[in-house]
């Protein structure tokens, strides 16, 4: 099977749909890869990397669409005015496609895509489940505009971020506001904060305040209390009460913080104007406002999609490729997100649109000539049924005599206890006692130790509790003796067992160290 990677004409889109390593993955996969020349080029992927990871390098996107089996895109197909044809005409009749297409906008799209029978999976449709988390490329691409987001505001900020203190003076630190704390926001969270900037978040659902917290920001909520969790990890629409109080956070914090940026978005509608112009025009001249939902019509008042403006004397960045602005990095991963995507869909040795994928289906817009978007809601786990309760049973419960609180078993069990345990004392040794003593004195503390940690630090408890098991490591060399014998092959499975432990320790603890390294 032929898999095409084109090239990009839609104006300021600097990506590519993959790279080297996508193409040598795709490769394994059983995959004969194509890619049209120059595809690359804005992502730093020359059409002699292509050739030497494998790829044939095809001259035009005639050349490419009319031999690709599977075309991987990363924005939608577009007229081509070069070609006096859209790139959807230029597919083979059947092939499959997938890009970002944004089916709730691109109903035309759709019925181009059906009447050309092609099967086309919208990337920005993967459902937002575990299982599909590898190739969500919504997060992925919200993960660098966060990042980017940042970076622009320092530009056209006339300040540093951190505080500084020199001899010719103080500066205070950088106040950036971010709103919406989703995979964007966080990014930008983290990038500001790592800047050295004082960084404040507002989300509607109070589940991310942790999350919020540990990248080092203040979290800022409201006192009324509303939940905006909504599906798939979306936030939903608040109500008025709600909107009011929030509106009124930010009309006061806009005269107070130095950088807005937003990034709410509701899936499927247009984004909710959280900064108001009476609120651009009370900023302090010099402020910068970076509207990640520009694109779907943005959360400033002011907004210019596309356009970056300087109006009341603070600059509102409305730009709508800031992930572009970062083409390799942002290549490499959306490629990453489309091979993922294509493993689970050739499991079975062959590639294979599985309408039973939950992931597959939710994303399949158009199949064998027909829209199959919006797709069918997936249950989840049935609930079990509730026992009926008939006249019978009802009167059978009342004539069953209570259980007493204590059976006679377990008195029984409970004396046979006491009793071992008096003969043990009477004749057992004292060290055996001894040991006996410490040995339930640490089960209990151990227990009380371990349960009252925080979900936040099991990890670094686990790392050092397995390195920890080297006393076991210990113990059983000195069970292992010259002669053979029991002792000696149990000290000597002690052995074995403890140090993949011991070593497992150290393994995660130098990951867990690895991530807070700069």
């Amino acid at each position: 099977m032929k898999v095409g990677i084109p090239k990009e004409i839609v104006p300021g889109e600097r990506r590519v749909a993959g790279v080297t390593k996508t193409v040598e993955r795709l490769k394994k996969l059983g995959f004969e890869v194509l890619v049209e020349s120059g595809a690359g080029q804005f992502a730093n992927v020359s059409d002699a990397a292509y050739a030497a990871a494998g790829a044939t390098v095809v001259p035009g996107p005639k050349e490419l669409y009319g031999q690709a089996d599977l075309i991987l895109k990363v924005l939608a197909p577009v007229a081509r005015p070069d070609l006096g044809v859209h790139e959807v005409d230029l597919m083979r009749e059947g092939a499959c496609l997938i890009s970002f297409i944004w089916p709730a906008q691109n109903k035309e799209l759709l019925e181009r895509l059906a009447k050309r029978k092609v099967s086309a999976i919208a990337m920005d449709a993967i459902p937002r489940i575990s299982r599909a988390q590898k190739s969500d490329a919504l997060s992925s691409m919200a993960n660098i505009a966060g990042y980017r987001a940042v970076l622009e505001a320092a530009a056209a900020f006339g300040s540093l971020f951190p505080p500084q203190m020199t001899a010719a003076g103080r500066s205070d630190a950088a106040r950036v506001l971010v709103i919406g704390a989703g995979v964007a926001g966080l990014a930008a969270i983290a990038t500001a904060n790592n800047m050295g900037a004082r960084v404040q978040a507002f989300d509607v659902r109070p589940q991310v305040r942790e999350q919020v917290q540990s990248l080092g920001a203040e979290f800022l909520e409201v006192e009324l209390e509303e939940s905006g969790e909504g599906v798939g990890g979306y936030a939903k629409e608040m109500s008025k009460e709600f909107i009011d109080a929030e509106m009124a956070l930010f009309r006061r914090l806009a005269t107070q913080v130095d950088i807005i940026i937003t990034t709410a978005l509701i899936p499927g509608k247009r984004s909710p104007i959280l900064i108001t112009a009476d609120m651009v025009r009370s900023m302090k001249p010099g402020s910068v406002v970076v509207d990640l939902a520009a694109e779907q019509g943005g959360n400033c008042e002011l907004t210019e999609p596309g356009k970056s403006i300087v109006t009341h004397g603070v600059t509102i960045i409305g730009d709508t490729d800031l992930v572009s602005r970062l083409p390799t990095h942002a290549s490499h991963l959306y490629g990453n997100n489309q091979v993922h995507l294509l493993e689970d869909m050739v499991r079975s040795g062959s590639f294979k649109i599985d309408l039973e994928d939950e992931v597959v289906r939710t994303a399949l817009v158009t199949h064998e000539g027909n829209i199959t978007w919006p797709p069918p809601k997936f249950a989840g786990p049935p609930t079990p049924a509730a026992p009926v309760k008939t006249a019978q049973s009802v009167a059978d419960s009342k004539n069953v005599p209570a259980a007493p609180k204590k059976s006679l078993s377990g008195w029984i069990g409970l004396g046979l206890v006491v009793v071992l345990a008096g003969l043990l004392a009477t004749s057992a040794p004292p060290s055996l006692l001894q040991h006996l003593t410490v040995f339930v004195l640490a089960c209990f503390v151990g227990w009380q130790v371990i349960w009252n940690v925080t979900p936040a630090l099991h990890t670094p408890l686990m790392s050092v509790t397995n390195a920890i098991s080297g006393i076991i490591l210990i113990g059983g060399m000195l069970q292992v003796r010259a002669e053979f014998s029991l002792p000696t092959i149990l000290g000597a499975i002690a052995v074995v067992l403890a140090s993949i432990n011991v070593a497992g320790g150290f393994l995660v603890t130098q990951r867990m160290l690895r991530m807070f390294r700069k």
